[in-house]
């Protein structure tokens, strides 16, 4: 029995891997050292990464055929 992934499913997880990629490096970058400028685009990073994730969850779903001209 195989499971059954859908697109949706796909694009979770790989906004999820995108959420937890940007944090482990902003972390690690942070452990080695970082200067404001830094500290500001990674903080740019991690929050637009989360943004993406809430975005794909709660973003309505496209009816098929929507916005197809009759």
């Amino acid at each position: 029995m195989s499971p059954d992934f859908t697109k949706k499913d796909l694009i979770d997880w790989a906004t999820a891997c995108l959420v937890f990629l940007s944090g482990s490096m902003t972390g690690h970058y942070a452990a080695v050292g970082m200067n404001a400028v830094q500290w500001m685009g990674a903080i740019t990073a991690v929050l637009g990464s989360v943004a993406v994730a809430v975005a794909v969850r709660v973003w309505p779903p496209v009816a098929a055929g929507a916005g197809q001209p009759d």
